[in-house]
């Protein structure tokens, strides 16, 4: 069996509904202001910028849950972005489809704040 990672990704309307189209299985291809996929090592932090970014900028805040082979995730760095317990995982762009290749089952809502 294999270990997976958990992770968190705050997430708006427009990137849940590509996330949606993909079957829930994938990310989208970054924008090309957007060098950096950062999904968050904890919940709690996810769910703080989908309350408090993403439902200021669009009215809704998604905190979406997703597995990834841990082994496959050990290659990112794990950069503190703040606190002690704001942790993301740096994936460059130009590998968020070889990522998703690794993501194990889908990809999950677990908050919706409004």
């Amino acid at each position: 069996m294999t270990e997976t990672l958990t992770l968190w990704r705050p997430t708006g309307p427009q990137e849940l509904a590509l996330v949606e189209a993909s079957g829930w299985r994938e990310w989208p291809p970054r924008l090309p202001d957007q060098p950096i996929f950062y999904p968050v090592l904890n919940e709690q932090y996810a769910v703080l910028i989908a309350r408090d970014w993403n439902v200021p900028a669009s009215g809704v805040g998604y905190v979406t849950r997703f597995e990834v082979e841990q082994g496959f995730a050990a290659r990112y760095p794990v950069r503190q972005a703040g606190g002690r317990d704001i942790l993301e995982l740096w994936v460059p762009a130009e590998e968020l489809a070889e990522f998703n290749r690794h993501i194990v089952g889908t990809i999950e809502v677990v908050h919706e704040f409004r």
